[in-house]
């Protein structure tokens, strides 16, 4: 390997090289040259300056035998990076983050945002997201992929479609083309997204679109991209999905602050049909991530369509957020039945680009998030990683007091993640009551069940709690009727001024109270009356939380089961 100002050559003969990082440094510009031209796309990374924070490997394989340039641009001469550069076949990416959770989808290294591309073909789930290989901040983005056959244990399978001339891959959706529309097969995987670009003109955004005929493992790129072209800045986002009254497809773009709708019979030429989004819903930021999904409303044979629309900011509580609205659909044009109210599908601060799977099982709506916060993602503490997704959800709607909401049940795999089971007797709290253990060797990840009968109380009170004094407040007010989360007090919270928060969602009964509350380490979902209300929240305990502490205020209330999951 030789090193000359800004220039490494070799002959290949490792895997990779390994680039050193300082999250925190300026970004530099690495890509390689052969024969004298540049070839592919030029990545940023943030090369290190005073220190190494981690490495990122450089995949070199593809050249093996020939000579090639590493280009590396924007790092002056004395920076530490240019003494730890190192060849190697291997990179290990054994976990070393006490943070990281233990049964939800996290990359294995890298930054990781929006899922992407979602669907389910034979037996597989296939997960997409956004993912910059090069750092744990936001940067290059590619669809990273990953499989599971029971959406709690996911694969790894690598990068499935890299930056190109057009930009890079912002986020979008996959279907099963299994008509043989769009003339690439039967059967093909065909993936929507964005290709996004600085000019000197301003930001560019176009959606493209590429297939695949090995179920999702590899792309290739339509030959005749971008398919849909605008003028807009913020042109983004493709949500594709087939209208079975009419026979075409249907893609939902995010244009600013409203959803467009577009008709298509091949997937390759599209007609805009509508637009959705004046005088409705929130507007304090840009809407991202659009879906429309068609869900049953529990009890009845009816059905209604539900426009799923990110926003960022403007979320309830700071921030990005996801709202929903509940309609009908012709194929063409969406019409919102509830123009006056706001309604938000989580409650938390951290469930944000929720979209669902193209193609589920048993005509179900299975939903994904990414739980996080645009307000701080960039300085989680984290390093080797940075993302994680929600738990999966099934989706569905019930009626309450004459209106249609979104119900958000935890998915029904992960009853099959239950392990070890640990019951409490049923108690009443007039004063306190302190569970001093949860779970013996509790390893940060457990579902606790719980129900709640309340008789008179003003505020039902419980927090969880660990050896170092940290705790997460929760309680429901019952005057108010809200459930109500804090985490100031819940361990590492001084990276982000924005992470000490206090969440409130709205509840119909504090009466008969029913609970299922997902803890995974460094994140917290709560899931009211089976989904009826949901919040989901990050926080960063240096130990797990053990203990379980009820407290009461007038009245009293009985806790009248309560049950702790080890979960697998």
């Amino acid at each position: 390997m030789v090193n000359e100002a800004n220039f490494v050559g070799m002959e290949v003969m490792n895997r990779y090289i390994l680039l050193p990082i300082q999250d925190n440094a300026p970004e530099a510009k690495v890509g390689i040259i052969k024969n004298n031209v540049k070839v592919g796309v030029y990545s940023n990374v943030r090369l290190a300056r005073e220190r190494v924070d981690y490495y990122v490997p450089f995949k070199l394989i593809d050249y093996k035998g020939e000579y090639i340039t590493i280009d590396i641009q924007g790092v002056p001469e004395n920076a530490l990076c240019w003494k730890k550069l190192k060849l190697s076949d291997n990179f290990d990416t054994a976990n070393r983050e006490e943070f990281r959770p233990l049964y939800h989808h996290t990359p294995a290294y890298g930054w990781m945002n929006d899922p992407n591309g979602m669907f389910y073909k034979d037996g597989v789930y296939h997960l997409y997201y956004q993912y910059n290989p090069y750092g744990s901040t936001w940067g290059n983005l590619a669809w990273g992929h990953s499989t599971s056959a029971d959406l709690v244990n996911w694969k790894s399978e690598g990068i499935a479609i890299a930056p190109d001339a057009l930009g890079a891959i912002f986020s979008g959706s996959c279907v099963v083309d299994k008509d043989n529309t769009a003339g690439f097969g039967a059967g093909a995987v065909i993936a929507f997204y964005t290709s996004a670009k600085s000019s000197p003109w301003g930001d560019i955004q176009t959606q493209s679109m590429a297939y695949s005929l090995d179920d999702g493992k590899t792309f290739t790129k339509y030959d005749k991209n971008p398919v849909l072209t605008s003028r807009e800045r913020d042109f983004r986002d493709p949500k594709v999905f087939w209208y079975e009254p009419d026979k075409h497809w249907v893609m939902m773009l995010a244009v600013g602050q409203e959803m467009q709708i577009y008709s298509s019979k091949n997937l390759k030429e599209w007609k805009k049909e509508s637009s959705f989004g004046e005088k409705q819903g929130a507007h304090g930021g840009v809407w991202e991530c659009p879906d429309l999904v068609e869900l049953p409303v529990e009890g009845t044979k009816e059905k209604k369509w539900v426009l799923i629309c990110n926003i960022n900011p403007g979320g309830p509580f700071g921030g990005s957020a996801t709202q929903y609205f509940v309609g009908t659909f012709n194929g063409k044009k969406f019409i919102n039945e509830s123009p006056t109210e706001t309604k938000w599908m989580d409650w938390g601060k951290d469930n944000y680009a929720t979209v669902t799977f193209s193609g589920a099982p048993d005509g179900r709506v299975v939903a994904l998030g990414w739980m996080s916060n645009w307000q701080y993602q960039g300085v989680l503490p984290t390093m080797q990683y940075r993302g994680a997704n929600t738990i999966a959800r099934d989706l569905t709607l019930y009626r309450s007091n004459g209106e249609l909401y979104l119900k958000s049940s935890p998915a029904k795999e992960m009853l099959q993640a239950r392990g070890e089971k640990k019951s409490f007797s049923p108690f009443k709290v007039k004063e306190n009551y302190r569970i001093d253990s949860l779970l013996d060797d509790n390893n940060g990840a457990y579902e606790i069940v719980m129900s709640i009968k309340n008789n008179g109380a003003s505020r039902i009170v419980f927090y969880l709690s660990n050896e170092k004094g940290e705790k997460l407040h929760m309680h429901f007010d019952v005057q108010r009727k809200q459930f109500v989360m804090e985490r100031s007090e819940s361990g590492l919270v001084d990276f982000s001024r924005e992470f000490p928060a206090l969440t409130v969602s709205p509840v119909d009964d504090t009466d008969e109270i029913t609970l299922r509350i997902f803890v995974d380490r460094s994140s917290v979902e709560v899931f009211g009356e089976d989904g009826e209300y949901v919040m989901t929240n990050r926080m960063f305990p240096s130990a797990p939380y053990n203990t379980l502490i009820f407290e009461n205020e007038r009245g009293n209330f009985n806790v009248k089961e309560l049950n702790i999951y080890k979960l697998k």
